[in-house]
């Protein structure tokens, strides 16, 4: 029975799929890069960026953030995933409220929704930021986080 399974089992797979092999990007492929100064402040580090090629268009990286540090206000054409995975830091859409986040806590930013993210101030955060790309666009980048409207103390 297992034997007709096995010769079927390529007849169910999209095409291309039965040839198609996983590939494996190595760390030390990618390596990290500082955060431009453009879109974050603060000292952020970006490791293991991904895009994958059409026709998939999720992409991502692993991003850590030192006490005090954020990106800038923007938004994902398709929403955005955080996945946070060392320290803790903040969350917060235009005019909504700050929401701390903590190790193991995953965010979902909606499609279209401005917002910002990073570090406490008193803790460095890391997590792993993944987004779809609409029309080759994975995000839009705006103004920086005022520094008059960073929350100072630790996450509550």
């Amino acid at each position: 029975m297992h034997r007709y399974a096995a010769a079927l089992l390529p007849l169910c797979l999209p095409a291309g799929a039965a040839s198609a092999a996983v590939t494996v990007t190595r760390a030390a492929a990618m390596p990290a890069s500082m955060g431009d100064a453009a879109y974050f402040t603060g000292k952020v580090a970006v490791d293991a960026r991904f895009q994958r090629l059409a026709p998939a268009r999720v992409g991502g990286a692993i991003v850590t953030f030192a006490p005090g540090a954020r990106t800038a206000w923007h938004t994902h054409p398709l929403g955005q995933t955080l996945i946070v995975t060392e320290g803790q830091g903040w969350v917060q859409h235009w005019q909504g409220p700050l929401q701390a986040l903590a190790v193991g806590d995953v965010a979902w930013i909606p499609p279209g929704v401005k917002h910002w993210h990073g570090a406490t101030a008193t803790s460095a955060m890391q997590h792993v930021a993944i987004a779809e790309a609409q029309d080759g666009t994975a995000v839009t980048w705006l103004e920086q986080v005022a520094d008059d409207s960073y929350p100072r103390q630790g996450a509550q």
